[in-house]
C-alpha cells in the first residue's frame, strides 16, 4: 500500500485530509500519553501531580531545542522533494538527525546536573513535592534523546507525505505506556511501587519503543532514509540552512515554555496544588492544541512542497481549506471545555478543594480554542513558506504580554482565575493577528504566480 501522498498533484482537500488525519490521530495518541500519566498520577494525589507538572515544564522546553532540528529538517526536506531532488532531501534529513542527537545529549547532561536549581525556580514549599519533581526531571530529561529522535523522524516522514508511519509508531508507544504506567507507579506483581519515578520510567520506556519502531519502519524507505548515513559529514551549508529555518521556531517554543514557567511562579502564590490545576488543565486543553498542531504539520508539508514547486495557487487554496476545518474543530473544543468542565476535570483530580479552580481554568481557556487552532495552523503554513522568523516574532511579542497581564489580573479579585484570563485573551489576539498576516502575504504569491505564467 502506498504510504506517501502526492502533495503536488492530488486534489487539494483529499490530499490534505489524507495527510492530516494520521497526523492529528498521532497528536491525539501523544495527548493520550500525557492524559494516561495524569490519570494514574492523579490517583496518587494532587501533590504528585504538582511534582510532575512542574518538572514537565522542562520536557516542554526541550521541544523547543528539538524543534531546531525537526522544523529545519522538515521544511528543507519538503522543499527538496518539491524540486524532485531526493539526494538533497536525504542530506537535510541526515543533518537534522545529527543536530538532534547532539542537542539531546547536551540537554540531558545539563538538566540532570542542574536539576535542583531548575526545580527550585518554581518556589514550591513542600520538600516532598520538590524531591519528586527532581526525580521526574532527571529521568525524563536525562533520557530525552528518544523524544528528540521521534520528533525528527515524524517531521521528515511527514515532509515526504508519509503520516501513517508516525501514527502507527505512536500507537504502539501508547499501548506500552498504558501497560507500563500502573505497573511501575503502583508496583503490580514483582515490580516495586515507584510513584512519580514510575511514571517517568514508563514515559521514557514508551518513547524508546517508538524510536525502535521508527528504526524498523524506515529500513524499507527508498525516498530518503536509504541514502542517510549518520556517520557521514554533512556540508556546512546544509547545516546552516537547517539551523536558519529551525532556529526561530526553536526560540519561539523555548520562550513560550519559559513564559509558562514564569506564569507557574505566579500560580504557586496560590499554593503548590495550584500547579496541579495548571498541569491537568493544560493536558485536557491539549485535546485542542495538539490536534491543531498535528494539522499544522500537515499544512507545513503541503505548503512546503507546493511552494518549492512554485505552485502558489495550491498553497493559497490549501491554507483556506485548512482554516475552515480548524474553525469547526476549535468551536467543538470550546463547547466541550465550557460545558463539560467539571466531569472532565474530575477524571484526573478528585480533591474538591482543587476541582473548583480546575473548572474555572477549563471554562476560561475554552473561550479561546478556535483562535488558538487558527494560530497553530497559520504558524505551520508560514513555516512551510520558510517564514519561521516572522512567525516567531509575532508569537514572542503576544505571548510575552501574558506575564504583565497575569500579574495584573491575579492582583484583582479574580485571583488565580486572572492568570487563566491572561492565557485566554492572548490566544484570541494571536489567532487574529496570524490569520491577518498570512492574508497580507497572499497578494505577493499571486503576483509571483502571474509572473511565472507570463514568463
Amino acid at each position: 500500500m502506498k504510504r506517501n501522498i502526492d502533495l503536488l498533484h492530488e486534489p487539494i482537500l483529499p490530499a490534505l485530509t489524507r495527510l492530516a488525519l494520521p497526523i492529528m490521530a498521532t497528536s491525539l495518541v501523544q495527548m493520550a500519553y500525557n492524559l494516561t500519566d495524569m490519570a494514574w498520577i492523579g490517583l496518587v494525589g494532587a501533590d504528585a501531580v504538582a511534582a510532575v507538572g512542574s518538572a514537565s515544564m522542562y520536557t516542554w522546553f526541550s521541544q523547543g531545542v528539538s524543534n531546531l532540528a525537526k522544523m529545519g529538517g522538515q521544511v528543507k526536506v519538503a522543499h527538496a522533494l518539491g524540486r524532485k531532488d531526493e539526494q538533497e532531501a536525504a542530506e537535510y534529513a541526515q543533518g537534522a538527525l545529527q543536530i538532534g542527537i547532539l542537542f539531546a545529549v547536551l540537554f540531558g547532561i545539563i538538566t540532570v546536573t542542574c536539576r535542583k536549581g531548575l526545580v527550585g525556580f518554581f518556589n514550591m514549599q513542600d520538600p516532598e513535592i520538590i524531591r519528586q519533581a527532581e526525580i521526574y526531571l532527571a529521568i525524563t530529561c536525562g533520557l530525552i534523546i528518544f523524544s528528540f529522535l521521534n520528533a525528527i523522524f515524524t517531521g521528515i516522514l511527514t515532509a515526504a507525505g508519509d503520516s501513517k508511519t508516525p501514527f502507527l509508531s505512536n500507537v504502539i508507544g501508547l499501548v506500552m505506556n498504558i501497560i507500563f504506567d500502573p505497573v511501575l507507579i503502583f508496583g503490580w506483581g514483582p515490580f516495586p511501587r515507584l510513584g512519580v519515578a514510575g511514571a517517568a520510567i514508563a514515559t521514557v520506556g514508551a518513547q524508546a519503543v517508538v524510536t525502535l519502531v521508527f528504526l524498523f519502519a524506515i529500513r524499507t524507505d527508498r525516498i530518503i532514509f536509504d541514502k542517510v548515513h549518520l556517520l557521514k559529514r554533512v556540508s556546512g551549508r546544509r547545516l546552516e540552512q537547517i539551523v536558519r529555518i529551525g532556529f526561530p521556531s526553536a526560540v519561539q517554543t523555548m520562550i513560550y515554555s519559559g513564559i509558562s514557567m514564569i506564569l507557574t511562579r505566579v500560580v504557586t502564590r496560590f499554593g503548590d496544588t495550584a500547579v496541579a490545576v495548571q498541569r491537568v488543565g493544560g493536558q485536557i486543553e491539549s485535546l485542542s492544541w495538539m490536534t491543531a498542531d498535528g494539522f499544522a504539520a500537515a499544512i507545513n508539508s503541503f505548503v512546503g512542497q507546493n511552494f518549492g514547486a512554485g505552485q502558489y495557487d495550491r498553497v493559497k487554496k490549501g491554507y483556506w481549506s485548512a482554516v475552515k476545518i480548524m474553525f469547526v474543530w476549535g468551536m467543538f473544543c470550546t463547547a466541550l471545555l465550557i460545558f463539560g468542565a467539571e466531569p472532565i476535570f474530575r477524571l484526573f483530580i478528585h480533591e474538591d478543594a482543587v476541582v473548583g479552580d480546575g473548572i474555572a481554568y477549563l471554562q476560561i481557556i475554552g473561550i479561546s480554542q478556535m483562535f488558538m487552532c487558527e494560530e497553530l495552523l497559520t504558524v505551520g503554513a508560514l513555516s512551510g513558506l520558510g517564514k519561521t522568523m516572522q512567525a516567531s516574532i509575532i508569537s514572542v511579542l503576544l505571548t510575552s504580554a501574558r506575564i504583565p497581564m497575569a500579574y495584573a489580573l491575579a492582583a484583582t479579585p479574580l485571583g488565580l482565575s486572572g492568570v487563566w484570563w491572561a492565557l485566554s485573551i492572548s490566544s484570541v489576539a494571536k489567532g487574529i493577528v496570524y490569520v491577518l498576516y498570512f492574508m497580507r502575504l497572499m497578494p505577493a504569491m499571486e503576483r509571483e504566480r502571474a509572473r511565472r505564467m507570463a514568463g
